[in-house]
């Protein structure tokens, strides 16, 4: 009698932790086919391929968009937020993986969040992250075009057509099977590492440290100075664009139910791709500005090979890193999509988006979190054409969910410090703490930088929780992986109080 009792409160949890009516009278059971349905393949993915998928996410950042920060905040405000950004990251890494080695789903910092923040956490993280990875691949197809058109590739002109053709092509490849998929990605990125290797050695040969301060100083400003133009206002300013040598690296936990061993395979390669980003910014900012100057690439849209062609005369190596460029974009953009697409398939698992978003073909590739993400970024490449825009309401969603995934690290550490941790997080809490108020300082900032970009995402984001409040917070799948996680959690709790 008395372990019936104890079996009917395990039940009552697990039902009000998800939103359900004891019972789970709401939720599909694993036994009808839901899941089978629903399930990814398997042990696709070890170090080496989660690795570079890690860098993969970032590599693009390298190559455009960190140079924009020298009109915010001149090279010392780039430089140290990039510092401040750099840091930031390396914690936050630090404690996703810690998270991901406890709760090794295909949810990543969505499923953290939900054991740590529940349901509305994990929809709040969710649908940041989502934001982030949908536009992001936006725009790299926009810049994508940018380049084919700049290096004359088959004559074509930036414009709707190159961007479909991008879509096309690398979500077939996804379709292919995530094991070829991240191969694919591997060669692409091991492409743009070594071009921008073969870069910094170029561009060093003409470094001139009098160049880096080369920006006129604005006298306005609070606390300007040669090495700080725009004052240290300016330093907060130029968050976000410090920010792209390390953005995406957070999405590696989104390919843990694809890894072999997720709990010692996700902490070492999610390790290793930050210190191969670390050593890439330094080589890649230094080796900029020094070779050219902050004032002549703070605007240029292929800053490094402006910094290899100072007399506007295309050279050798120029050439070779303007095409390099193209493959760092084409990896971003590929490695963009596969975790957009691992992000929605676990939401709609879930039940908080529809559900039947998250089918996978006999492949095991989640087709409908790849074709409709994929259908959504084209029509917005192709109808804005803005993707500078674009990029900055994506560092406004990712900056949201770096704060609340750091929550979620913090929130697991206190309230349950039993929990079997495979990896710990080196400084605890500390790290995370830090990780957060560093990503709440980013998330204001992308307000100083464009206001505009910051509200429209906003309003995405209105939507979405207006969605999940009236709808789909009472439909959630009890035998979800990330909402088993959090029910199990809940009635250990109700047990141990009683």
């Amino acid at each position: 009698m008395a372990d019936g009792t104890e079996s009917a409160r395990t039940e009552s949890a697990r039902a009000s932790a998800v939103g359900a009516p004891p019972g789970g009278a709401s939720a599909p059971a694993p036994g009808d086919g839901y899941l089978e349905r629903r399930t990814l393949r398997r042990g696709s993915a070890g170090p080496l391929l989660l690795t570079g998928l890690g860098v993969a996410y970032v590599v693009s950042g390298d190559y455009s968009g960190w140079n924009f920060g020298l009109a915010e905040g001149g090279f010392g405000g780039l430089a140290i937020a990039a510092l401040l950004m750099g840091l930031m990251y390396a914690c936050m890494v630090f404690a996703l993986a810690e998270l991901a080695a406890i709760l090794p789903t295909a949810g990543g910092g969505y499923g953290f969040a939900r054991r740590a923040l529940g349901p509305w956490g994990g929809f709040l993280t969710g649908t940041a992250i989502l934001i982030e990875y949908v536009l992001a691949p936006a725009a790299i197809s926009i810049f994508i075009g940018d380049y084919v058109e700049s290096l004359g590739l088959f004559g074509l002109e930036s414009g709707w057509p190159v961007y479909l053709a991008c879509f096309v092509l690398f979500i077939g490849i996804h379709l292919w099977g995530v094991g070829e998929a991240l191969r694919f990605s591997l060669v692409v990125t091991a492409v743009a590492v070594a071009a921008l290797l073969v870069f910094a050695i170029g561009a060093f040969t003409d470094f001139d440290a009098g160049s880096l301060d080369d920006i006129a100083v604005d006298h306005s400003a609070f606390g300007a100075t040669s090495w700080l133009p725009f004052g240290l206002l300016g330093i907060w300013s130029a968050f976000p664009f410090g920010m792209w040598f390390f953005l995406g690296v957070e999405g590696v936990p989104l390919a843990a139910e694809e890894t072999r061993d997720p709990a010692r395979t996700l902490p070492r390669a999610m390790a290793w791709s930050m210190g191969i980003l670390l050593c890439l910014a330094l080589l890649t900012f230094l080796a900029a500005t020094g070779a050219r100057g902050s004032g002549a690439l703070q605007d240029a849209g292929n800053p490094l090979v402006e910094a290899l062609q100072p007399g506007g005369k295309a050279t050798a190596l120029s050439r070779v890193v303007n095409y390099a460029g193209l493959a760092g974009l084409v990896a971003s953009f590929f490695s963009l999509i596969f975790a957009g697409s691992r992000q929605l398939f676990a939401l709609s698992r879930a039940g908080y988006l529809p559900r039947f978003l998250s089918l996978t073909s006999r492949r095991k590739a989640p087709y409908l979190g790849l074709l409709v993400p994929g259908a959504i970024g084209f029509t917005l490449a192709a109808w804005s054409g803005d993707g500078a825009r674009m990029l900055n309401a994506a560092v406004f969603g990712a900056t949201i969910s770096y704060a609340l995934m750091s929550l979620s690290h913090i929130v697991l550490r206190r309230r349950e410090p039993g929990l079997e941790r495979p990896y710990r997080t080196p400084g605890g809490t500390v790290t995370s703490s830090l990780a957060f108020v560093l990503a709440c300082s980013a998330l204001v900032a992308t307000f100083l930088v464009d206001k505009d970009a910051a509200f429209i995402a906003l309003g995405v984001y209105a939507v979405a929780l207006a969605y999940f409040a009236f709808y789909s917070r009472h439909r959630l799948v009890a035998a979800a992986p990330e909402e088993e996680f959090a029910a199990l959690a809940e009635a250990e709790a109700e047990l141990s109080r009683d």
